[in-house]
């Protein structure tokens, strides 16, 4: 099988020099990506495009490769191809016979192709000869350029011929680590992570810094939102996510901060520790998901005033966006559901908060505030690789039992994700009398308490991790009834 990728057409236009890394850093990338799934996957590189080469031929396997080539930043569109040597028109025409025949009796076409090297005909021969011939041999309906049913597509490169069976979309922007690194401040709910998937997109590595107001129910939470972004859209590079304790910080401004200055110096302490952070980490750059006035504290006037504690450039990717764009890119990408479940404290601690708040003010409010608070917090931030983060949490989860053979009347609950579930569903052994419930993680805690209590609960996932890390909260939050269900390898 053979792709051949187009990049991002930005990246086209640079310097010589320029483009040639930007494509080098996204072969980088597909390989580092692909390696899991083929780890002989041939890479070779163009002025404007890629060619991957692979010898899986699993069609889960491709669906797996395709999907994660759709979510690689860097990538406008990749094509599935078949190759072969040039001929003449005649077999063109034979090839474009065989891959397409069976497509156009009764329906509008056309014909498209591409050509690069030097030639003695045209694009333009090549489309009239195969499209006049495909037309009268298979009793098309017509030719339609505007809006065909069928398209018949074709790449000429130099010698080589290529017949297009398949178009699929990319992301588009540039290549994951070809630009500099940045710090995300991570709230887990729609704004910070749309930020941070739009930061992704164009080319920056993103560490993930969140500041917990919640306990671990809340850290748990944020956690799983970025490492599902992570995983899908950067999974090229490890980078770090770094928790932050600020619920001493956050009492210390609710003991000692008149109520309507609140919200912007709880923003002036997370932008301050943000920047300790990115100065150790050598960060020029913090990213939050801000946009004018959504809340109080996003004027323009308290935004400068929150801006005045950093040296450091602080990037607004959404200062522009509504609401609902927010949501709709957040269901676009796959974080809504998280989202959705994530508690925003940020928003809630002011009365009568203030629009336009003054420097001088801001300052005598946190003449009241021990600094050596947000100090303590800053020497105690957990910093872990993103790699490791969901693992990390389960290690200090409360430990719960793995059962690998279930009781009769027990219920067993999948929380995998609907689209994991659907494409491979829990199939239980005939010895086992079981329920199956269907219940994705991220609504877990919200629908579990309205379950019968009275009964024994199993989660399941697949490799284990998410059941085990879920079990443990909902034991933490006091329900005993609850287990891991972990099949033998031989049942799944």
């Amino acid at each position: 099988m053979k792709l051949i990728v187009k990049v991002f057409p930005e990246i086209t236009i640079k310097s010589r020099p320029v483009r040639k890394q930007f494509i080098r850093q996204l072969a980088k990338n597909m390989r580092t990506v692909l390696k899991d799934i083929d780890p002989a996957l041939q890479v070779l590189g163009e002025w404007d495009n890629l060619e991957l080469q692979t010898s899986v031929s699993e069609s889960k396997l491709l669906d797996e490769m395709y999907q994660r080539l759709r979510d690689m930043p860097g990538i406008a569109h990749f094509l599935e191809v078949h190759e072969y040597p040039l001929g003449d028109f005649d077999d063109i025409l034979d090839k474009c016979r065989q891959h397409f025949g069976a497509q156009l009796p009764d329906r509008l076409f056309s014909v498209r192709c591409k050509r690069a090297g030097k030639h003695s005909f045209s694009s333009m021969e090549v489309e009239a000869f195969v499209g006049s011939h495909l037309r009268r041999e298979f009793k098309a309906a017509g030719i339609e350029l505007k809006n065909p049913q069928v398209v018949v597509r074709m790449e000429i490169r130099d010698q080589r011929l290529f017949i297009i069976d398949r178009q699929h979309e990319g992301l588009g922007g540039y290549p994951l680590g070809s630009l500099d690194q940045t710090l995300v401040l991570m709230s887990g709910g729609f704004d910070s992570t749309v930020a941070a998937y739009q930061i992704m997109r164009r080319g920056m590595l993103t560490h993930f810094c969140f500041f917990n107001l919640g306990g671990r129910a809340h850290e748990l939470g944020v956690m799983e939102v970025a490492h599902f972004l992570w995983q899908k859209y950067g999974s090229s590079h490890r980078v770090l996510f770094l928790s932050v304790p600020f619920e001493e910080v956050l009492a210390e401004i609710l003991q000692k901060v008149d109520n309507s200055q609140m919200g912007v110096v709880l923003k002036r302490m997370m932008l301050r520790a943000a920047d300790r952070v990115a100065g150790f980490l050598k960060l020029e750059a913090m990213v939050t998901g801000e946009c004018v006035a959504q809340v109080a504290s996003q004027t323009i006037a308290n935004l400068a005033i929150i801006d005045r504690v950093t040296d450091k450039l602080v990037l607004r990717p959404l200062i522009t966006s509504d609401k609902q764009e927010i949501i709709d890119l957040a269901r676009q990408i796959g974080t809504e559901e998280f989202s959705r479940h994530v508690p925003e404290y940020c928003g809630v601690i002011s009365v009568r908060p203030t629009t336009r708040a003054r420097l001088p003010r801001i300052e005598a409010e946190e003449a009241l505030f021990n600094f050596e608070v947000l100090e303590t917090a800053i020497q105690n931030i957990e910093i872990q690789m993103i790699d490791r983060v969901i693992e990390g949490v389960g290690n200090k989860a409360v430990k719960v039992e793995e059962v690998a053979a279930p009781e009769n009347g027990v219920v067993i609950i999948d929380i995998r994700h609907p689209e994991e579930e659907e494409a491979c569903p829990l199939v239980l052994p005939v010895d086992v009398q079981a329920t199956v419930e269907k219940i994705p993680f991220y609504e877990l805690r919200t629908r579990f308490s309205d379950l019968p209590q009275g009964r024994q609960y199993l989660l399941y996932c697949d490799r284990g991790i998410m059941s085990r890390l879920h079990a443990s909260h909902l034991r933490d939050a006091g329900y005993e009834q609850v287990a891991v269900y972990r099949p033998p390898l031989a049942a799944i």
